[in-house]
């Protein structure tokens, strides 16, 4: 014979799983979750961290213009590109059939 205990937590569990609808998260399985556009935004961001480098290691001079304020807002564009890159998605459709 089952203890009370035992039925009330089934019954719970029961409960549970029936009361609550299903979470739909908009999104088929096995879909992908970087689009076309976030890989570009990605290049973008990785051509602008090469080029500041690239411009710092060129000119090598520790006073020189470039490398004292082009270079760094170039790599700081870049990293932040790289994370807009990440962070971005396309705006879900809503079905309305």
């Amino acid at each position: 014979m089952a203890s009370s205990s035992s039925r009330r937590a089934s019954a719970r569990t029961s409960q549970r799983t029936s009361s609550r609808p299903a979470r739909r998260t908009g999104r088929a399985a096995g879909h992908m979750v970087f689009t076309e556009r976030n890989y570009i935004l990605l290049g973008i961001a990785l051509v602008l961290i090469i080029v500041g480098y690239s411009i710092m290691r060129i000119e090598n001079e520790v006073d020189g213009f470039l490398s004292l304020y082009i270079a760094p807002l170039l790599i700081l564009g870049g990293y932040l590109e790289a994370i807009y890159a990440i962070l971005w998605r396309a705006p879900e459709v809503e079905n309305t059939a």
